[in-house]
């Protein structure tokens, strides 16, 4: 389902890379760009998480926050909430 709603957003970034981006100047402070990552964030982890990642990747582009290699973390790498709970059932 998450897939479904990521399709939209996937293709407004298309159309930004393929007629916007080849536009303006490229000074993007990360790598991949915003756009790849929102692209494969939305892909790999669907439209909420991946949603969410491409908006915290967007509002940390400024001249005060980081730059660098940032990829998009796997699914492998992020907690599930199941995991998270069976964890807190264990230790106590």
């Amino acid at each position: 389902m998450t897939k479904i709603l990521a399709y939209p957003f996937l293709l407004l970034i298309k159309f930004y890379q393929t007629f916007i981006s080849p536009f303006t100047p490229a000074t993007c402070r990360y790598q991949p760009t915003c756009s790849h990552y929102a692209k494969e964030a939305l892909e790999v982890h669907g439209f909420f998480k991946g949603g969410w990642l491409a908006v915290k990747r967007i509002f940390s582009c400024h001249p005060w926050g980081g730059s660098g290699i940032d990829p998009v973390p796997s699914k492998e790498n992020t907690p599930q909430k199941s995991s998270q709970k069976d964890s807190r059932n264990q230790e106590k």
